[in-house]
Parts: C-alpha cells; structure tokens; sequence
C-alpha cells in the first residue's frame, strides 16, 4: 500500500500575487520536487530543516523554493509556542532591557524565548537559520542585526514571520522594523550642552556601520551648527557602545590641550567609561566636564553623579517587536504599520552642569 502524499505536495492552485502590481507564480511542492530530482517528502525534509538530507540536495532545493518565491500556507505550519530572539552581541544591561520586553509579551501570550547570539556578525550565520526553521518559532525578533537574501527566503518559504528591532543598517522597505528616533536623541543631547553654555562639546560615536549610531552623530552635528558652533572633527573619537571604548577615548580627549568642557558619550556604557577617564585625570563631573549619555539604562541613575541621558525606550521597543512579530504570523494579514520609531526623551540629571568661567 502507498503512503499518502504530503499534505504539502498535493496539488494546488496556483495562484497570482499582484499586491505590489506585479504577477508572482507560486510552484507546489510537488512540482519543485521534480524540478530538483527528488521526491516529495525530501523537499518536505528540507523545508522541516532536518538534518538527514544531503548538502548538495538541501542546496538545490533551497535554490528552488527561493526561485519559485514558495510559501508554506500557514495552516500548514506547525509552530513550537517560542519566539526567537537573536542579538549582535549578548553581553551587558541593554541587552536585559531587550530580554524583558520580549519575555513580557511571549509571557502573555503563552510563548517562551529562545536566545541566540551571532558573535558580533550583523548577519546570523547559516546554521542559525537552519535550526529556526528546524524550530518553527512563532517568529523571529533580530536586534542589532539582519538576515540576508537566503535567510529572509528560508524564513519566508516557511511562513516564519520575523522583525529586526534597531536595525544596523537600513533593512529594506519590505523588512517589518522597530526602532527609535535615534536622531533627534543625539539633537537633543547636544542642544542641552550648547544651552548650558557649552561651546567646545565633544563626542564618542559607536560603530559607523550602525545606522542608530550614525543617526546619532548626525543630530549632534546638527545642534551645533544650527547654534552656529563649528564641528571639530578633532573631537568626534570612534567608539563601539562598549564601556572600555568610553575610557580610551575619552582619555584621548581629555588629555587634549584644548579638551572639551562637555562629551556627548553616545551611549550609557561608553558615558560610564568616559566617568572613569574623567577621575583618572582628576576632573570632577559636572564642574569640569559635562557628561550625557544615551539609552537611560537602569544603572544611570545610580552612578555618581547620577547621568544624564537619552532615554531610549528599550523595553517598549523589544515590546512592539514581540507583538508585530506575533501579528504578522496571525492569519488576518499584515498589520497596517510595519515601520515604527518610537520617541526618546532627555532625562536631565546632575552630570550636566554650565561650565565654569574661562574653560
């Protein structure tokens, strides 16, 4: 007696996608396994993300399914109650502040969450994706990162929903994204400085291959010439968003003849580190030097003198990852707004302050 068919590789309908006023055919399984020269339930192995398929086959299949532009209907899939969360970089209170948004919604909605790092690549490696689509989470939250041409296919042939929460880079206008108004942050930072009288303010970026670093950098040019201060690249210095890049750079610009009477750090990890070159050459904050940050995590409050910073809703944010992520992979379609910057704030505390006369 034959085994039934695949559910999957049964005949379909095809059907013609004009949403973006174009015409897109999609291939039933049936059909792609012909294509490559194999059965059926091999091309259902792939897209299970088993591992019992050779190298070879699982590539030529994956070639097909992007071709073809397949997606597995979601009644169909299957999901495990998870959602994924994958960071550039694990390692310090930001990322906690993400964590606990997240867990807030799968919480509630009756998911748990599975961590994973790419080690500092922006880009998840291959492996990764495999096991996603061996997983089949309710969807997939990136922060700090992206997914290339292949991936985004892999996760899209199998009806896996995913959203990139602070992208680095731009991540396309058909990638669902979280982020926050990162520029007008960097404004308002530098603006507070310049009110407080400050004229010779300096900066320690974070990564330039960031976009939310980037963003940040361009709204502190913008406050000083809009106050018609010069930008002295001699007092822009490359940071990373790490607490030991805060302390050598900031040595480097307080050890300047001309140093700054005001640093604008970035971030809350680098203002930390800029606190400890600051003592270390024995200046006090905020008589001799003012200090904001970016990001307002919780240790910020509690540091001596307590920072002042840009609050970044971090929480909020991992929030409306969780829950669009979760919308997208609902049955009753896309959700009206799939590109949203949630507001940052100054929170004024006592690490600014004017500086003192003939500095």
């Amino acid at each position: 007696m034959t085994s039934p068919e695949p559910a999957e590789s049964r005949p379909q309908t095809r059907t013609q996608n004009r949403t973006q006023g174009r015409t897109a055919q999609t291939a039933t399984l049936a059909e792609i396994a012909r294509e490559a020269g194999v059965s059926a339930p091999t091309v259902s192995k792939v897209l299970n993300g088993r591992a019992d398929v050779a190298p070879a086959t699982r590539a030529r299949v994956e070639d097909l399914l992007r071709a073809h532009g397949y997606r597995r209907r979601r009644a169909e899939a299957t999901r495990s109650p998870l959602i994924d969360l994958v960071f550039h970089e694990l390692e310090s209170a930001w990322a906690m502040e993400v964590i606990r948004g997240v867990e807030n919604v799968a919480r509630d909605a009756g998911l748990s969450v599975v961590l994973s790092e790419s080690a500092g690549r922006l880009t998840p490696g291959r492996t990764w994706a495999d096991q996603v689509a061996a997983r089949r989470p309710h969807g997939v939250v990136l922060v700090l990162s992206g997914l290339d041409a292949s991936q985004r296919a892999l996760l899209t042939s199998r009806s896996i929903p995913f959203v990139v929460m602070d992208p680095a880079g731009d991540p396309g206008a058909d990638v669902p994204s979280i982020g926050a108004t990162n520029w007008q942050g960097g404004l308002a930072a530098t603006r507070h400085l310049v009110e407080l009288g400050h004229r010779r303010i300096g900066a320690i970026t974070g990564p330039s291959q960031m976009m939310c670093s980037r963003a940040r950098i361009d709204g502190y040019r913008a406050a000083l010439e809009t106050a018609g201060l010069p930008v002295d690249p001699a007092l822009i210095a490359d940071g990373d968003f790490h607490h030991e890049a805060g302390y050598r750079r900031g040595l480097e610009l307080l050890r300047r003849p001309d140093r700054p009477t005001a640093v604008f750090a970035g971030n809350d990890l680098q203002a930390l580190g800029l606190y400890e070159a600051a003592r270390e050459l024995g200046l006090r904050i905020p008589e001799d030097l003012s200090v904001v940050g970016f990001d307002d995590l919780p240790v910020a409050p509690l540091v001596g003198p307590p920072l002042t910073t840009v609050r970044q809703p971090l929480t909020e944010m991992a929030e409306a990852a969780a829950k669009l992520v979760l919308d997208l992979g609902r049955e009753e379609g896309t959700p009206a707004a799939t590109r949203v910057e949630l507001a940052t704030s100054l929170v004024v505390r006592s690490s600014t302050g004017a500086p003192v006369a003939g500095s």
